[in-house]
C-alpha cells in the first residue's frame, strides 16, 4: 500500500488532499502544528475509507520535530511514496519578519532533506504554492501577500535546485500552482486590506478553483508517474490582472508594496 505525507493537513487544502490521496489508495501520515483534534479528524476520515492513518504533529521550523516526524511515519506506516509540502504561512500577525521566508523556503527544504531516509524509490515531492508565488515578479501583485509570494517563489527555486540531487536517489518534484481558492483563509485575509478582491478576481478569471479541486489536482499530480521532474501544474486561470480593491489598498494609508 503506497504511503503518503502532507504537511498542514488539519483543515481547508491539507485536509482535502489528504483525503483525497486516500481515495487513490495511499495510507497516510496527518501532519499539523497545532490543531490536533481535527488532524485526528481527518485521520479517523481516511481510516473510514479503509487506509491507514496517523497524525503526527510537527511545526516544520522546528528541525527536531520534523526529524521525529518522519521517523514515526516510517516506522508506523513504512517508506513514503509521497510527500506533500502544502503548509506555508506568513501572514500571520504574531511571528517575527523573517517567520515567511523560515517557513515557505528554509523549512521546505529542510523537510526534504529530512525526508529523504524515508522516500522509497520513485517517489514523489510536491510543492504546493500559489500563482501570485509562483509568478512573482512577472505578474502583479498584492501588498498583504507580498512576503507569503516573495518567500514561497524563493521556496519553489530552492526546491528545484535540488532536482538534480533528487533525481539521482530516483524522487521527483512537481510543483501544483493555483489560482485564489474558493472559501479558503488567505483570499479572506488579503480581502480585509483590499475589499472587493474576490470578487473582482472572480469576476477576471469567470470562476474560482474550490478546494475539493485544488486537493484533487495535487493528488493527481502525486501519483501522474507521466509527469516529468520539474513540471508545474496550474488549477484556475492564469490571466492576471491587478483588482481595484488591491489598487486601493497599494495607494491607501499604511500600505506597501513589499
Amino acid at each position: 500500500m503506497p504511503v503518503a505525507l502532507v504537511t498542514g493537513a488539519s483543515r481547508g487544502i491539507g485536509a482535502a488532499t489528504a483525503l483525497a490521496l486516500a481515495e487513490r489508495g495511499h495510507d497516510l501520515a496527518v501532519n499539523f502544528r497545532e490543531k490536533a483534534k481535527r488532524a485526528e479528524a481527518v485521520a479517523d476520515e481516511v481510516r473510514a475509507l479503509g487506509r491507514r492513518a496517523l497524525a503526527l504533529a510537527a511545526d516544520l521550523t522546528d528541525a527536531e520535530a520534523v526529524r521525529r516526524m518522519f521517523e514515526t511515519a516510517r516506522r508506523e506506516l513504512g517508506r513514503l511514496d509521497v510527500l506533500v509540502l502544502n503548509a506555508s504561512g506568513g501572514m500571520e500577525r504574531d511571528q517575527g519578519p523573517d517567520y515567511a521566508m523560515r517557513l515557505n523556503r528554509d523549512a521546505q527544504v529542510a523537510a526534504v532533506d529530512a525526508a529523504l531516509p524515508s522516500l522509497a524509490e520513485r517517489a514523489r515531492v510536491v510543492f504546493v504554492t500559489s500563482h501570485l508565488a509562483h509568478f512573482h515578479g512577472r505578474r502583479e501583485g498584492y501588498p498583504a501577500y507580498e512576503p507569503v509570494a516573495t518567500s514561497k517563489r524563493a521556496g519553489e527555486d530552492a526546491l528545484r535546485a535540488r532536482i538534480p540531487a533528487l533525481a539521482a536517489r530516483g524522487v521527483s518534484l512537481v510543483v501544483v500552482s493555483g489560482d485564489l481558492i474558493e472559501g479558503t483563509i488567505t483570499p479572506r485575509l488579503m480581502e480585509r486590506e483590499a475589499p472587493g478582491l474576490i470578487e473582482a478576481r472572480r469576476a477576471q478569471a469567470g470562476d474560482l478553483p474550490t478546494v475539493e479541486r485544488f486537493a484533487a489536482a495535487i493528488a493527481d499530480a502525486a501519483t501522474d508517474l507521466a509527469l516529468v521532474s520539474g513540471a508545474t501544474v496550474h488549477v484556475g486561470s492564469t490571466e492576471w490582472s491587478l483588482g481595484r480593491g488591491a489598487q486601493r489598498s497599494a495607494s491607501g494609508p499604511g500600505s506597501s508594496a513589499g
